[in-house]
C-alpha cells in the first residue's frame, strides 16, 4: 500500500507538529542530506515553458529511496484566484520501485524552501543578525518571517511589495508573534535600509531588477528566492559581482538562477561544501554574501522524508491501492478481464445484443447527439 497525504491532510500534520517546530526540524533534516551530497543521484530538473509559466518535473535518488517533485510556477494565476505555485510528489523504494508515499507538496514546498533559506543563512550570514528586510509578500513570505525570527533571531522585518494587499495579509498573519515587529516600508530600497538579511521572494516572470548595487550594504547576506527559471531574476548583475555567491546544484543554478546573467566561468560556491567544510562561506564580517536558491530536488526528498515518517507516527493521511497487488504479478490481465460476459466472435470482436421488438434506442446514441 501507498501512504497518500492530500492537502487536509498535509495541512492537519503541519498544524499537529506546529509551523514553528517543523520548520526547524525541516532544517536539520536538509542539514543532514546536504552534508552526504556525493551519494545522491542528482540531475537539473526538467522544465516545460509557455508564454504564462512553467511546469517541471524535479528527480533526485539516493541508494535506498527515489523521489520526485510535480511543480508549476504561474505568476499570472494569481489574477485568476489561482495559486501561482501547486506541486505533488512521491517517494519510492529503489529495490522494488514501489512507491512508499504519494504527497500534495504545495504546502510541503512553502514550508521545504523556508527552512532551506534557514539553513543557508545559518552558514552564510553575519552572527549576530537581527533585521531582516522581505520583498515581495506573497505566499511564501510567512514562513521565511518565522523560520528567521523563530531559528535565527531575528526581531524586526521590513515588508514591501507592489501589492499593499499581499503586505496587510502578511502583516495580519505575523500578528500573533508580538515580539517579532514588522514595519511596512515604502519602497524596495527602504526596506533594505539597515538590514542583515535582504530577502528576495517575488514571483513574475521576468529579468526584473528587485535589488540594485545602491541597496547592498557592508555586510548583508542576500536571500534571493524568487528567481527560479530562464529569463526570470532579481538582481542586478552587479550585485552578484561585488559578492561571494552560494548556490544549490549549479548545473541548474547557471541556467534558471539569478547567475543566468552572468558569463558561465562565474565563480559560484555550491552550499553543500560549506556545510561539509570543504569550502569558505563568509570570509569576513563586511562581506557581502548572496545565496542564489533556485529550489533544488533533493530539498523535496528530504521534506518527503520528513513528512512519511511523520505521516506514520500521527497515523496523517490513508493508505491506497495505487499500484497491483503483488498476488500474481504476471497476471496483470485478469484485473481488466470482465467476470462474466458474452463470449467473443470469431476475429475477436463481441457481438452486439440485439434489441426486443420495440425498444427504443437511447438519444445519446444517435449520431450528431451529446449527451451533457
Amino acid at each position: 500500500m501507498t501512504r497518500f497525504i492530500d492537502f487536509p491532510s498535509m495541512s492537519r500534520l503541519v498544524r499537529s507538529i506546529g509551523a514553528a517546530r517543523l520548520l526547524g526540524e525541516l532544517a536539520d533534516a536538509l542539514q543532514e542530506d546536504f552534508l552526504r551530497w556525493p551519494e545522491f543521484d542528482k540531475s537539473p530538473r526538467v522544465g516545460s515553458h509557455s508564454k504564462l509559466g512553467v511546469i517541471e518535473l524535479m528527480p533526485v535518488a539516493d541508494s535506498r529511496r527515489y523521489a520526485f517533485k510535480y511543480v508549476n510556477g504561474h505568476p499570472s494565476n494569481a489574477a485568476r484566484a489561482l495559486s501561482t505555485v501547486m506541486a505533488f510528489g512521491a517517494l519510492a523504494d529503489v529495490d522494488t520501485g514501489y512507491p512508499l508515499l504519494l504527497c500534495e507538496l504545495t504546502l510541503a514546498t512553502a514550508l521545504r524552501t523556508a527552512a532551506t533559506s534557514l539553513m543557508a543563512a545559518r552558514a552564510l550570514a553575519r552572527p549576530g543578525s537581527r533585521r531582516m528586510a522581505l520583498i515581495g509578500n506573497g505566499a511564501q513570505s510567512e514562513f521565511q518571517a518565522l523560520a528567521f525570527h523563530l531559528h535565527l533571531g531575528i526581531e524586526e522585518i521590513a515588508v514591501f511589495d507592489l501589492d499593499a494587499a499581499a503586505t496587510d495579509k502578511l502583516m495580519r498573519n505575523l500578528a500573533g508573534w508580538p515580539e517579532l515587529r514588522v514595519r511596512r516600508a515604502a519602497s524596495a530600497a527602504e526596506a533594505a535600509r539597515g538590514c542583515d538579511i535582504l530577502s528576495t521572494i517575488t514571483a513574475d516572470k521576468a529579468r526584473a531588477t528587485i535589488v540594485t548595487p545602491a541597496m547592498i550594504e557592508p555586510g548583508m547576506h542576500v536571500n534571493a528566492v524568487g528567481g527560479d527559471c530562464p529569463g526570470k531574476t532579481e538582481l542586478h548583475p552587479e550585485v552578484l559581482r561585488s559578492s561571494r555567491v552560494f548556490v544549490e546544484y549549479e548545473p541548474q543554478t547557471r541556467v534558471e538562477g539569478d547567475i543566468q546573467q552572468l558569463p558561465a566561468d562565474f565563480p559560484v560556491t555550491e552550499l553543500w561544501r560549506v556545510l561539509r567544510g570543504d569550502a569558505r562561506g563568509r570570509e569576513d564580517p563586511m562581506q557581502v554574501t548572496v545565496f542564489d536558491s533556485v529550489g533544488f530536488a533533493l530539498e523535496d526528498f528530504t521534506t518527503l522524508h520528513y513528512v512519511f515518517e511523520q505521516a506514520l507516527r500521527l497515523d496523517v493521511g490513508e493508505d491506497i491501492a495505487l499500484v497491483p497487488p503483488g498476488d500474481s504479478p504476471k497476471d496483470l490481465f485478469r484485473h481488466a478481464r470482465a467476470a462474466q460476459g458474452p463470449a467473443p466472435a470469431r476475429g475477436g470482436v463481441t457481438p452486439r445484443p440485439a434489441r426486443l421488438a420495440g425498444e427504443r434506442v437511447p438519444r445519446a446514441s444517435h449520431p450528431g447527439h451529446c449527451r451533457r
